[in-house]
């Protein structure tokens, strides 16, 4: 594993479990130090005890708070940054999804939910570090959206609609924040958590059946790219929405 990332500080929100943790793991694996936050303190713990116990050399610490809250955001950011001496790297990965199906039928309230954590908060989060320590230093931004973003799926219409609009926030503060800050996204297709549990509940052979490769994806599938995208080797890339998906949408479907 390379070590390009060697050092920095880096945020991942959403990490107790599932394509947090496992990102969290791939900063790790890269030489960097990682703060990883979740609203349950225990489950926050456990995974940070698993982390350590991987023997990278890199630090892992924790900041329970949830990220609808603004207080919590601030303190997560001003955590890594006095404990790490840097906040090179945040990857905004909490979202939420309590509403399928039609949307004539949606509960407007879990509506602005979705929306405030999935792309308020994660907005929110883009702020604190750009004041604390982005605007000065630079940095890397990724954001975790879906291919529910890119195209409509019918069911989880709401969730889809929160994350084509991280899309565009995505795009839209890779251009106001360069040349320093970077700032891309990537859209999983059903990647195997207990997040995403609802979507392959038929069977898991099943919901592969659509994806050319014939496989559901997996946390580290994810990890892998955003360790990419913020590193040096990809310094050129800014304002991307990049697939993790299987070939899914290549084929038309969702």
């Amino acid at each position: 594993m390379t070590d390009d990332v060697a050092g920095r500080g880096a945020l991942v929100t959403g990490a107790s479990r599932g394509i947090g943790k496992a990102i969290a793991a791939e900063l790790l694996a890269r030489g960097a130090h990682v703060l990883i936050t979740a609203r349950k303190p225990e489950s926050l713990a456990v995974a940070a005890e698993e982390l350590r116990a991987l023997g990278h050399p890199g630090r892992v610490l924790t900041q329970a708070g949830n990220s609808g809250d603004a207080t919590a955001r601030g303190d997560a950011v001003m955590t890594a940054v006095a404990e790490f001496g840097s906040l090179d790297i945040l990857v905004n990965n909490t979202g939420i999804n309590p509403v399928f199906g039609a949307l004539m039928d949606a509960d407007l309230d879990a509506v602005r939910k979705i929306f405030d954590v999935n792309v308020v908060a994660t907005l929110g989060y883009i702020q604190e570090a750009y004041r604390a320590w982005m605007r000065t230093h630079g940095g890397a931004i990724v954001n975790i959206a879906s291919v529910a973003g890119l195209r409509s799926t019918g069911v989880i219409a709401a969730y889809g609609a929160s994350k084509a609009a991280l899309i565009r926030l995505t795009e839209e503060l890779a251009w106001q924040l360069g040349p320093s800050i970077r700032v891309n996204a990537v859209a999983p297709g059903v990647v195997k958590t207990a997040f995403a549990g609802a979507l392959y509940s038929a069977g898991e052979e099943t919901a592969a059946a659509a994806y050319p490769m014939k496989r559901l994806g997996t946390p580290e599938d994810v990890a892998a790219l955003v360790g990419f995208l913020v590193s040096d080797r990809a310094a050129w890339i800014t304002g991307e929405v990049v697939r993790v998906d299987g070939g899914l949408l290549a084929t038309g479907g969702i």
